[in-house]
């Protein structure tokens, strides 16, 4: 059996950012091939976005999510322009118009459309990234393109070079009013006031600008999918008490005693399923990077592969913004914080805690979305090899489905210190209800 025509690109892919130039000359295709696969275009794009992500500061996970669904959102759009089976989002998505049509009976090349919507997307949604991260980008756009030229008339490279920067600046400009598009401060508010009343979040680092949490307002983002931040509310967690006979307390001595015995193959899964930022390609990039892995494998088609990163992206940044939305509802304290106060107070979690609210945990709203919208594409069972940590060396790991992935990474989150049982367990459901509004969508018919 040949080689997958996406994998030995994917293969070359580095981990680091000082590799990102390097990378692009590594992407650069055979120079006998006449023509850029459309897949080849999409994952070499993506594999590039996955490093930008590491290594731009203000991308935190629901920054992150968010530019995933704009770039899904593009890169179908940019396909199914060009296909009668693919039906446009515009009309399913909050406020998406119409999106730009192609000239009748003109001929246009599908691996420059994408190519090119794909860049200038990238262009925009990593703007602020660093001096090596723009040059890469640019590199990457001239060596693709150039690439994607050879061998086709020069009016029909014109036409899908246009046609796709058009789409994308479409895409671009729906964006903007979402409440997402500028982050300040690194998404960190210059005045707060912390509630001081018993049970409300308090600052879990001595770092002064994480004296006041991450991104508040960001449940009150423009959703994609969902009609709003609140869509999937969820029941409150348990009330808080300080009573050793308490419920609160129960969840509390939970994770204290699983944080003091915690086997190797729970610290390898929380370290596997951290994904801090600029360590990582964040908890949501790791989703797409289980998607390209598998697209890789089974070597989809580009409208299939399209469909799928499109609805994964939508899936997840809605997660986060029902999460966040419940989060700042509830304002609840972190474990490092009571149980300190009432059981340990040298208590040390095995990761560090995130700045902003317990209730729910978001890698397992976004989780829940990811594999409830993954199980409808792809089906139960459907096995997979995870490598996105390989180059981190943390190895791959082996699941079974998508909801065995996704209950583990929820459950890292314990084995971390970082949240109680109830956030990890409504924090699933949460993610399944988003996800089954994503699935909800009209795509491929």
């Amino acid at each position: 059996m040949n080689e997958p025509r996406a994998r030995s690109l994917l293969r070359v892919l580095p981990a680091r950012v000082a590799g990102l130039l390097a990378l692009v000359l590594a992407l650069g295709l055979q120079p006998a091939q006449a023509t850029v696969d459309p897949q080849v275009a999409l994952t070499t794009w993506y594999r590039l976005v996955l490093e930008l992500v590491r290594h731009t500061p203000t991308y935190s996970p629901p920054v992150a999510a968010r530019a995933f669904a704009y770039l899904g959102v593009t890169a179908y759009e940019a396909t199914a322009s060009g296909r009668t089976e693919m039906r446009s989002l515009a009309g399913q998505l909050n406020a998406l118009p119409p999106l730009p049509t192609r000239a009748p009976n003109l001929g246009y090349d599908e691996g420059v459309v994408l190519d090119a919507a794909l860049a200038e997307a990238v262009a925009h949604f990593f703007g602020n990234t660093g001096p090596t991260g723009q040059r890469a980008m640019a590199a990457l756009k001239a060596r693709m393109g150039a690439t994607a030229a050879k061998g086709i008339a020069p009016d029909v490279v014109a036409r899908s070079r246009a046609f796709g920067t058009a789409v994308a600046e479409h895409v671009v400009a729906w964006s903007q009013p979402d409440g997402g598009a500028v982050v300040s401060n690194m998404g960190f508010p210059m005045t707060w006031t912390v509630n001081d009343q018993p049970g409300h979040w308090v600052p879990t680092s001595r770092i002064v600008q994480q004296q006041a949490p991450l991104l508040p307002d960001w449940g009150r983002n423009r959703p994609l999918a969902m009609p709003g931040g609140a869509a999937c509310p969820l029941p409150p967690p348990p009330p808080y008490s300080e009573d050793k006979g308490s419920s609160f307390h129960a969840e509390a001595v939970e994770v204290y005693d699983v944080s003091r015995h915690l086997t190797e193959n729970e610290r390898t899964i929380a370290a596997f399923w951290s994904d801090d930022p600029m360590l990582s390609p964040t908890p949501p990039g790791h989703w797409i990077s289980i998607l390209l892995q598998i697209a890789d494998r089974d070597d989809m088609d580009p409208s299939r592969t399209v469909d799928a990163l499109a609805r994964l992206g939508i899936a997840i940044s809605d997660g986060f913004i029902g999460c966040w939305d419940a989060k700042f509802r509830h304002d609840l304290i972190r474990p490092v914080t009571y149980i300190r106060k009432t059981i340990d107070p040298a208590w040390e979690p095995l990761l560090t805690t995130p700045p902003f609210p317990e209730y729910p945990s978001g890698h397992s709203t976004q989780s829940g979305a990811a594999a409830t919208v993954l199980t409808a594409i792809f089906g139960a069972p459907f096995a997979f090899t995870d490598s996105t940590h390989v180059d981190d060396g943390l190895g791959a790991r082996d699941y079974p489905d998508f909801w065995t992935a996704a209950h583990e990474a929820a459950v890292s989150r314990l084995y971390g210190g970082i949240h109680f049982r109830s956030a990890i367990e409504r924090g699933l459901e949460q993610g399944a209800c988003i996800g089954a509004r994503v699935n909800g969508l009209r795509t491929l018919e």
